[in-house]
C-alpha cells in the first residue's frame, strides 16, 4: 500500500509558518501587566485553564485567546482591572492579527518539490479570517490544490477532506507540527501520519507519540519530505 500515496495535507501553523512563538510573546507581554496582582507562573496557569474552558465556545486562534486573557484578568483582579489594562489587552490581540508572516525552514523548496507529484491539501484549524490571511500573505498558496480551514481536527474531518479533495485517507499522508492534531487523527483516518517537531508546541497540543504504528514517521524538518516519500514509493 506504500505506493499509493497520491495526496498530502499540510498543516499551517508551526509546520508552514511561525505561530506559537506570538502566542509566548504576547503572553510574557499579559503577565507584565498583571504583575501587580500575581506571578507570572500563576498568571500562565490561569490563562491556561480560561483557553481550555473556552475552546468549545471561541474556537482556536487570537480572538479566543485575547478574550482568554481578558477573561483572566478579570478573574485574577476579582473584577477590579482597570479599563487602560483592557485596553492594552485588546491592543495585544491586535498586535497579534497584524504580525507579519513567517515562514519555517525548507517550506517553500519542499511544497515546490512536491506539487504536481500529489495533491497538495492545506489543513488547518482556526478562525476563518486569520486563516485566510496568513495563507495570503505567505505567498504559498498556489501550491494548494484545496484549502481546508476547520473548527477542530479529527479522524471525521481528515476522512472527508482526503476524500474530497483526494483519492480518500487510505492514499493521504498528514504532514504537521501536533502530534495531538496532526497526526494521531490522521492515523485513526486511514491515512499516513507525518511529526515535524517544532521547538514551541502549545500545552494542549501535546500528545504521546503512536510510535508503534505502521504509517507513523517523524522527519526532523520538512526538508527531509521529498526522501522520505522516495523511501515509501520503493
Amino acid at each position: 500500500f506504500t505506493d499509493m500515496i497520491t495526496a498530502l495535507g499540510f498543516d499551517a501553523d508551526d509546520t508552514l509558518w511561525q505561530n506559537e512563538q506570538f502566542y509566548r510573546l504576547t503572553e510574557k507581554s499579559f503577565t507584565d501587566l498583571l504583575a501587580d496582582h500575581s506571578d507570572s507562573h500563576h498568571v500562565s496557569a490561569r490563562l491556561l485553564e480560561a483557553e481550555r474552558r473556552n475552546l468549545k465556545t471561541y474556537g482556536f486562534g487570537i480572538k479566543g485567546f485575547t478574550l482568554s486573557m481578558i477573561e483572566t484578568a478579570l478573574e485574577i483582579t476579582d473584577g477590579t482591572v482597570p479599563q487602560a489594562v483592557i485596553g492594552k489587552i485588546l491592543a495585544l490581540g491586535r498586535a497579534m492579527s497584524d504580525h507579519p508572516i513567517e515562514t519555517l525552514p525548507h517550506v517553500h523548496d519542499t511544497l515546490e518539490a512536491v506539487a504536481g507529484k500529489y495533491r497538495i491539501i492545506l489543513i488547518t484549524k482556526g478562525d476563518l479570517f486569520d486563516q485566510e490571511r496568513k495563507l495570503a500573505q505567505s505567498g504559498l498558496g498556489g501550491f494548494f490544490n484545496a484549502v481546508e480551514i476547520v473548527s477542530n481536527k479529527d479522524a471525521a474531518v481528515y476522512s472527508r477532506a482526503f476524500t474530497r479533495h483526494a483519492d480518500g485517507p487510505d492514499r493521504a499522508m498528514m504532514i504537521g507540527n501536533s502530534l495531538k492534531s496532526d497526526v494521531i487523527p490522521a492515523l485513526e483516518s486511514g491515512a499516513w501520519g507525518i511529526h515535524v517537531p517544532h521547538d514551541l508546541t502549545w500545552a494542549l497540543e501535546h500528545a504521546e507519540a503512536p510510535a508503534n504504528h505502521p504509517r507513523f514517521r517523524t522527519i526532523e524538518t520538512l526538508a527531509t519530505l521529498p526522501e522520505l516519500l522516495h523511501e515509501l514509493q520503493q
